[in-house]
């Protein structure tokens, strides 16, 4: 896979395909992205390894949330905080949060990402996109 093939032209958010918290998160991503300017791949997938390569990334036992914009991986609060800018509605404004110190952000970021699977559950394979959605997953 060349590194022109490696991203879409869009904006990515990796995410954790048996994670529910993750799959949860993408359909609210797509519930306030009704334009589909954000696209979506599963960590576990063929792509999702590639671009954990591309980046140094670990490719197993996840435990951030990816966003590529441009080229460019933000990770944690600020992967999460950057992909808002694309929301439709208010949702865009929590972007100020991006003034809070990262650490500050992360830490609380990083006790959600801990507990997700505790809290919210596991399936025991990735989330498949419906034949509409579909369009939108970079696979």
């Amino acid at each position: 896979m060349t590194s022109h093939t490696l991203f879409p032209t869009k904006p990515l958010v990796l995410f954790d395909g048996v994670c529910n918290l993750c799959n949860a998160s993408v359909q609210f991503i797509i519930e306030h992205d009704p334009q589909g300017k954000i696209m979506f791949a599963s960590l576990q997938s063929e792509r999702g390894q590639a671009i954990l390569n591309h980046f140094g990334m670990k490719t197993a036992n996840f435990d951030t949330f990816i966003f590529i914009e441009n080229g460019q991986a933000y990770t944690r609060s600020t992967g999460i905080l950057r992909e808002l800018r694309y929301f439709s509605g208010w949702w865009r404004f929590l972007t100020i949060f991006l003034i809070v110190p990262r650490p500050i952000r992360d830490f609380f970021y990083n006790i959600v990402a801990r507990n997700r699977y505790r809290w919210f559950g596991k399936k025991n394979e990735c989330w498949l996109p419906t034949p509409e959605l579909r369009e939108r997953f970079w696979t």
